[in-house]
């Protein structure tokens, strides 16, 4: 490991390895996010299908 980083220090491609780490720490956070959004939208559809469904029952009475 420690052949790894000296390799990566004295080519001076340890700012590539940042890059990739804030890169793939990026990615993972905007999948995340679209993950819960997608979910939220989701509940939101099943809530107003539920209202729907609600007046359509008692919306007379």
């Amino acid at each position: 490991m420690t052949d790894l980083i000296r390799i990566f220090t004295e080519r001076g491609d340890l700012a590539h390895v940042a890059l990739l780490l804030w890169a793939m720490s990026a990615s993972a956070l905007a999948w995340f996010a679209l993950r819960e959004l997608t979910a939220a939208s989701r509940r939101f559809d099943d809530f107003v299908r539920e209202l729907a469904r609600f007046n359509e029952l008692f919306g007379d009475h």
